[in-house]
């Protein structure tokens, strides 16, 4: 029985590491789909967000299961609650991308990004990528430097977030209100993905040391 629980355990290690794959995913084609104006990229990746969607389901009703019939203890279970909620952040982390591309249709066939922002919005995709990119890594390997490396790439898109809102907000934006939304919207969702994957990296480093970093991100996770 109890090889049988490990078992289901490594799977439930295996499902995040397969969603936040399909998140890594998700968010490149997404900003393919901004940054080249692909509509049908953009489509695809709205589309293939269920994948996403029904992998947590299952994480979730497999560790549910575990949590009732087998009743397991100490870092068993802290690793089983901590499933339940770092699939939540992944998942929420495949939202954000699809909304990255859901601006993109929605803009078709102009871009939603202006030549004066373009620099910025690549910079905190990269950063994006480099976040979704060590989230892999930590949840298959538990190395907490790659949790540093994460919460470095989100310091800096917490400064690019705030530039956008300077640039938009300042006398001489001369862009028009559909414009102004769109890469308020932009900045905001880039962001929001990079403190979910501050919120999974605290998950883990909690899984590895016992102890739980409380401290804020720019806001908290939703």
């Amino acid at each position: 029985m109890r090889k049988v629980f490990q078992a289901e355990l490594q799977q439930v290690g295996d499902d995040l590491v397969e969603i936040a794959n399909l998140v890594q995913v998700a968010l490149r084609r997404a900003a393919n789909s901004l940054l080249e104006t692909d509509v049908q990229e953009a489509e695809e990746v709205i589309s293939n967000d269920a994948r996403i969607d029904m992998l947590q389901n299952h994480l979730d009703e497999r560790s549910i299961d575990l949590l009732a019939l087998q009743g397991p203890v100490a870092s068993d279970l802290r690793m089983i609650v901590g499933a339940l909620r770092m699939s939540a952040s992944l998942e929420r982390m495949g939202d954000l991308a699809r909304h990255v591309a859901q601006v993109t249709r929605l803009r078709f066939p102009d871009p939603a990004v202006p030549e004066d922002l373009e620099g910025t919005i690549r910079e905190m995709i990269s950063l994006d990528e480099t976040i979704i990119a060590a989230v892999i890594n930590l949840l298959e390997t538990r190395e907490l430097g790659y949790a540093d490396t994460i919460y470095t790439a989100k310091a800096r898109i917490n400064e690019l977030h705030q530039s956008v809102f300077s640039k938009v907000t300042a006398a001489e934006w001369g862009s028009d209100a559909q414009t102004t939304i769109d890469v308020t919207l932009l900045s905001r969702y880039l962001e929001r993905f990079g403190d979910h994957g501050v919120s999974v990296a605290r998950k883990v480093t909690y899984l590895v040391t016992g102890e739980w970093d409380g401290s804020p991100t720019s806001t908290p996770p939703a």
